[in-house]
This record gives structure tokens, sequence and C-alpha cells, in this order.
């Protein structure tokens, strides 16, 4: 076994060499995990990156040309798809790690911090968590951008994105609080035709908004207006703070207006009644789940509505949230999901003879890659190792100490690794990460960047 090739700096130099659209690359002797249902895990096998796209996968796999890859000893899984993720808060991380409650986050963040944000503390706060994200394995994200308060700052974001490399959904929203210029929604016509015009693109966009006018008026709040203006533009829809007795009321009102769907994704959605959940499950919504935020915030029930989701048929999606009191990579939300939903099935047949109905480290795998990929409007693209979707993967090193011996690759993906595991990221078939290091950055003057935005933001008295 020689892992020392796996991603060795002369093999990423031999690639880089080579023009994108002709690269080919060749990973051998892996795992694979592929996440397709129709393909399962191949053991020792092959998987052949021809430009942006996975062109083969299989055993003995022969490419002329290609750089063959060394993946002896490791795990190639797709990316993780983080469905919802306030981006431009990064340089605040974990300032409230304890947080009391919604209330007390949305005073301190939305009512305080944000409404002294400029353009350049947007774009460094969104570089910053695009960067982690990759650094995590997190090859697609959603940036729920809810803090555009000029034309700028929304610019600052999308550029932040589009500089790190990511798969990234710029999900575009005016402001809770304090000043902005009322830009949105209207901005986001020119938002599209300046940086969204081309469907074959790393970056896509969509609305964000608001269940209800409970916290920012009616102005955020979804409803047949902002679907109409979503339809218009072609755009998905993403909708937070879906949680509770208004929240269940809205879902309603929507199925009821024709503004549920597939290209509609509900937030968070704890505490919702029976009702609403079947309507969402009839009209084929999505929903984003976010499993420490719900735990740890402690957001309506605090429990994770996945038993709720899978119940009507959805299987949802998974995110971070917000960086200012939570953790900030897939393997927590992964493992936080699981022990909670299995704690909760093995508690509610306790003291009888019924078995309990658990959650699987498959499942949990699934939500993270494809269904979030599913969930973003991407399911074609991203989320599986699938012949003709874009390269978005990972090589994880199964042989670390944390990891040996290989048992189960799913398994060790789930429970077992963490970032220092993942030796390299591809995105669209563009080394990210690679030898334990994300690419093209540097570090002192991000570190530089991060604590001057930070200074600032917190120095600076909210408007």
């Amino acid at each position: 076994m020689n892992l020392s090739d796996t991603t060795s700096a002369a093999v990423l130099e031999e690639l880089r060499r080579r023009p994108a659209d002709r690269r080919r690359i060749l990973f051998t002797g892996a795992t694979i995990v592929t996440m397709d249902p129709d393909l399962g895990v191949i053991d020792r096998g092959d998987l052949l990156v021809e430009g942006d796209a996975i062109a083969a996968i299989g055993a003995n796999l022969t490419a002329d040309g290609a750089v063959v890859v060394d993946a002896t000893g490791t795990i190639l899984a797709p990316g993780f798809v983080d469905t919802h993720r306030h981006a431009w808060e990064a340089q605040l991380r974990r300032i409230m790690p304890d947080v009391d409650d919604l209330g007390g986050y949305v005073m301190a963040t939305l009512a305080g911090y944000a409404t002294v944000y400029r353009p350049e503390d947007m774009y460094v706060g969104t570089r910053l968590a695009a960067l982690t994200a990759i650094d995590s394995g997190i090859t697609t994200m959603l940036d729920f951008s809810h803090n555009s308060r000029t034309r700028e700052h929304s610019d600052a974001a999308i550029q932040a994105l589009r500089d790190t490399g990511i798969r990234g959904v710029h999900a575009s929203m005016g402001p809770h609080f304090g000043e902005w210029d009322r830009q949105w929604p209207g901005d986001l016509t020119r938002i599209k035709d300046q940086y969204f015009s081309s469907d074959d693109q790393l970056l896509t966009l969509r609305l964000a908004t608001l269940a209800t006018d409970e916290i920012a008026g009616p102005a955020l709040a979804y409803g047949p207006e902002l679907a109409r203006v979503a339809n218009d533009l072609g755009v998905g829809v993403s909708v937070d703070a879906v949680f509770g007795t208004s929240s269940s009321e809205a879902v309603l009102r929507w199925a009821k207006d024709g503004v549920l769907g597939p290209d509609v994704t509900l937030i968070h959605s704890t505490g919702l009644t029976s009702e609403a959940w079947k309507a969402m499950g009839e009209t084929g919504t999505t929903v984003a789940l976010a499993p420490t935020s719900d735990a740890q915030i402690g957001l309506e029930t605090a429990i994770p509505a996945i038993d709720e989701a899978l119940s009507v048929g959805i299987r949802p999606g998974l995110s971070i949230d917000v960086e200012v009191a939570l953790a900030s990579d897939m393997f927590t939300q992964m493992r936080a999901l699981h022990a909670i939903q299995r704690m909760r099935a093995v508690n509610a047949v306790h003291g009888t003879d019924q078995q309990p109905s658990r959650i699987t480290t498959h499942d949990v795998l699934d939500f993270a890659t494809l269904q979030g990929a599913r969930t973003n409007g991407l399911a074609g693209i991203t989320g599986s190792l699938t012949p003709g979707k874009k390269a978005d993967l990972l090589v994880v090193q199964a042989e670390d100490l944390n990891n040996m011996p290989l048992n189960d690759p799913i398994g060790t993906l789930v429970l077992g690794s963490d970032a220092r595991n993942i030796t390299a990221v591809l995105i669209n078939g563009e080394p990210r990460k690679w030898d334990g290091q994300v690419l093209d950055v540097n570090l002192a003057a991000l570190r530089s960047e991060v604590h001057a935005s930070r200074e600032y933001v917190l120095n600076t008295p909210a408007a």
C-alpha cells in the first residue's frame, strides 16, 4: 500500500499543467461510495474524470493520457451538500456558543452586527465560510444571504463564492433590521442577468425568504407575490424560519395558493402540524434540516423533524445554518441527526415489545449528499458519483489512525472521519484541496482580512 502517492505534489503539478477542459484523471484502487442507488459501493474500484465530469466508474479502467492517482487505501465519495448556511456571519464564529434561544440570536446578530456590515465584510465572511466548507468536504453550499443591504452587498457575496471555486447557490434576501436600500427583490433581475445568465456554471441563484412576518415584517414573508417573482426569474425558493403554529398555517395557505412544490425548500420545519406535513409531502416540497441548530438554539420542539419528513415521503437535505453558535462541518450534522433520531426511536418503544424504527448511516449520508443536491435543485448535477454528473468528489484516507482498519466505508465516513482525513477535494473536476491543504489560499492574508473585518463589525455601533 503506497499512500504517499495518493495526492502528491507531483501529481497536482502534472494535473495543473493540462488544460482543464481536456484533463483526464484516473483514480485507481479505491473503495468507491457512489451514493448512486444503482451503483452502490465498489470495492477496489477505479473512477475516471474527464474535464469537469465523471466519465466512468468500474474495475481496471484504462484511459490513454490520463494522470493516474493511486487511491489505494482511500474512500472516494461524493462531496457533501450544504442546503442552508448564512455565510456572511463567518467572521463571528462561535461568538455566542451558548445562545439561549432564537430571540437571543436574532437580536445580537440580525438586529445588531448585521446592520453595520459593509460589502467588504460580506465578502470576507462569505469567502471564509466557503473555504471552510471546501476544507471539510462540502463541495456545494447554499448561501442564504439575508444581509443584502445594497446591490454592492449582494455583488460581494456572489464574488466571494466565485473566488473560492465552490459550487455555490446564492439565495438572496433583504435584511431583517436596520437601514437598507430596499432594492430586493427587484435587484434579482440584475443579479441574474449579470451573474447567472448561463445554465452551465458553478453558481446558481435562488430567492430567499421567511415563512411568516413575525420577525421582519410582511415584505420578507413568502407568499404568492414572491412566488411570482421566483417564477418569472425561473429560480427556486428557500424559505427560512419554518417552525411552529404560524408556519404550519402558512404552509396550508401556500398549498391552497399553489405555491409549494419541488422548487421550494422549507428550512427547519420544526414543530409543524401533521396537516402541514401532509401538504408538503403531497406537493413534493423539499426540506432542509439543520440538526444542530434546532437542538442547540432550541427551535420550537428542538428536535430535528426527520421522522416527520420521512413519514410523508420527504428525504431531506442537511445544513449548517449559523456559525455564530454552531459547528461548520457536515460530519457534525450527520452524527447529530443519526444520534438524535435513534435515541428518539428507541425511547418511543422502551418498555414495549415493539421494534424501534431507526435511520442508518447510509440514510444520513444520503441526506448529506444526493438529497442535499435534490433540495438545492441540483440532483442532475451533483450529489452522487454517477457517470455524466459533475466531478464533485472527496478522497478520504481510510487508513489514517482514526479510520483504520476499513470495515464499513459508509460507517467510516459518517462516524469516523473528519476534515483531517480528506486528502483531496475536486469540484467540477478542479482540485480545490490537495495533500490535505485547501489550494490557492494565502492563509496569512486571509487571517488578516478576517480579523480586520471582525474588529470593524464588533466595534461599530449598530445602525
